[in-house]
């Protein structure tokens, strides 16, 4: 009899291997160099039972889209076949937002429907009149681009050009977006071969035995870990900027109860669906969650079911923790998720203030540009989220310039950028000072700059402008973000963090980013 342990390693390396070669296939940068993808495996029943540990936003809403995938196709009668893949973008189903498209193919042995694959990657645009899809100024998700439901895109090992013809009549970029959906589609074909080769070498019982095994011991090891946190009920509370106002700030809530290797969260007070794009589909809210506990817990816990059934999180239908269609979603999964997690771990510092570090920048900053490049005559569209300080910790200083919790991607580099659109880069350094002080200083941010050798229209979908990343046992908060435009003739604009502003050839973008926050008194 197989071990377990050779089958859990060999499934985990399935699920990073199809990351490596979607990256390695793809075209655009944000994929191609800031690896802003994920991948799993999915036993027959829907149960996550290996994860590449790439971007934190799509880990925990991975469970939750797969689910939401093969409950629409079960709904809609749709079977599925040897060689096929099920495409779809919509956030209400899939778990995050329009930018990121799952891809789902089912693994058959001998006939029988035995395992599933996913992916899901961010393309850079998918329609709607912002470049790169995230439109600060969107009521409805009708304004953030084209909605996908659940369709195969390959049938029966055949590519349905219909379908990706669609898709690609309503982005910007599409040479772009159909290199980036086809290597989706290449990783896809990865993991249904490593799959079916790892049956092939240990026989199937082996295999599902070996992946039942590894979730309950994900289990047993998660709920050992809860146990040894202090039982008890703690709240504690955040703020989040949604609109350009000085007003447009809302607080949000959330109750984390541990009790016997379990741990619940409850978001019971957070305001109703917002008709701005920063509510977050459930699946975000249930990634940032589990996430923020995951991050405390000591043991090397598995990321599969056995992890996920220790960690209940509730928030009210119709808020904008848990929205309902049509409201708009894009800012949720970027921003939000930063607030779900700097709050529950604000609220489990009350139980572990010697494991817990202060705010990190709270922020993604979030870049959107796009227009004509005059040396193709082509349409392009940029999206780049920029790094901040990482919070202190009880025992050390912060991190600077490194993207924390819930973005986790790398920066595109400046050479690639430069290359790929017609934007310089002026600046790119550490901003020095902005990490809050304390016994240890939070992490700085990062300033960066460019300017734009082509008309261009910008859009800023960010946070922690007006509120600051908080510090911990007496330490001081970091500094907020700033972004302003130096226009060619010398002026000097400030930028508020949603909107959407043109820019000329010269214009410079100056963006500076949030330190973490101090830990124990200066």
């Amino acid at each position: 009899m197989t071990s377990w342990e050779v089958v859990h390693s060999a499934t985990v390396f399935i699920a990073e291997e199809m990351g490596v070669a979607l990256r390695r296939s793809a075209l655009s940068p944000n994929i191609r160099e800031r690896a802003d993808h994920s991948c799993a495996v999915v036993d027959a029943e829907g149960r996550i039972v290996a994860q590449a540990e790439h971007i934190p936003v799509h880990l925990g809403s991975l469970r939750v889209g797969v689910r939401g995938i093969l409950e629409y196709l079960e709904r809609e009668g749709v079977e599925l076949r040897e060689g096929d893949v099920v495409a779809s973008n919509d956030p209400y189903i899939t778990g995050t937002h329009l930018n990121d498209v799952t891809l789902l193919s089912p693994v058959m042995h001998e006939g029988r429907l035995v395992a599933y694959v996913v992916n899901k990657a961010h393309h850079v645009d998918v329609g709607g009149p912002s470049f790169g899809s995230i439109n600060p100024e969107a009521s409805t998700i009708y304004e953030e681009g084209l909605i996908l439901p659940p369709v195969k895109l390959v049938e029966g090992g055949v590519l349905r050009e219909d379908v990706l013809r669609i898709f690609l009549a309503n982005v910007k970029a599409p040479a772009v977006s159909e290199g980036d959906i086809k290597a989706q589609v290449a990783a896809e074909r990865v993991g249904v071969a490593r799959v079916k080769e790892l049956i092939s070498r240990y026989g199937l019982r082996d295999v599902i035995d070996g992946w039942a095994a590894s979730i309950e011991y994900a289990r047993r090891l998660a709920g050992s870990e809860l146990a040894s946190w202090p039982a008890g009920t703690y709240n504690a509370r955040d703020r989040l900027e949604v609109g350009p106002g000085e007003d447009d700030v809302v607080e949000i809530g959330a109750e984390v109860s541990v009790s016997r290797g379990l741990v619940t969260v409850r978001f019971t007070d957070v305001p109703r669906q917002l008709q701005r794009p920063l509510n977050a589909v459930f699946g975000v809210t249930y990634a940032a969650s589990t996430f923020a506990v995951r991050s405390l817990m000591k043991s090397e816990v598995p990321v599969n079911e056995g992890l996920y059934s220790v960690i209940d999180v509730y928030a009210p239908p119709g808020s904008m923790l848990n929205p309902s269609p049509p409201a708009p979603v894009s800012g949720g999964n970027l921003e939000t998720s930063q607030r779900v997690v700097d709050v529950i771990l604000l609220a489990l510092s009350r139980a572990m203030p010697d494991r817990v570090p202060a705010a990190s920048s709270g922020t993604m900053m979030n870049v959107m540009l796009g227009g004509v490049d005059p040396r193709t005559g082509r349409t392009w569209a940029y999206y780049e989220t920029v790094a901040g300080g990482s919070g202190a910790r009880p025992d050390g200083d912060g991190v600077p310039a490194v993207h924390t919790n819930m973005t986790n991607t790398m920066n595109t580099p400046i050479e690639v950028a430069e290359a790929s659109y017609p934007i310089v880069f002026t600046a790119y350094r550490i901003r020095e000072g902005s990490g809050g002080n304390g016994r240890h200083r939070g992490g700085d941010g990062v300033v960066r700059a460019f300017k734009v050798t082509a008309p261009a229209r910008l859009s800023l979908l960010a946070s922690r402008f007006r509120t600051r990343p908080w510090g911990l046992d007496g330490g001081l908060p970091g500094l907020p973000a700033r972004v302003r435009v130096v226009r060619r003739d010398g002026r000097v604009e400030e930028l508020v963090p949603f909107g959407s502003f043109d820019l000329q050839p010269g214009d410079e973008v100056i963006i500076e980013t949030p330190g973490g926050g101090g830990y124990g008194r200066p």
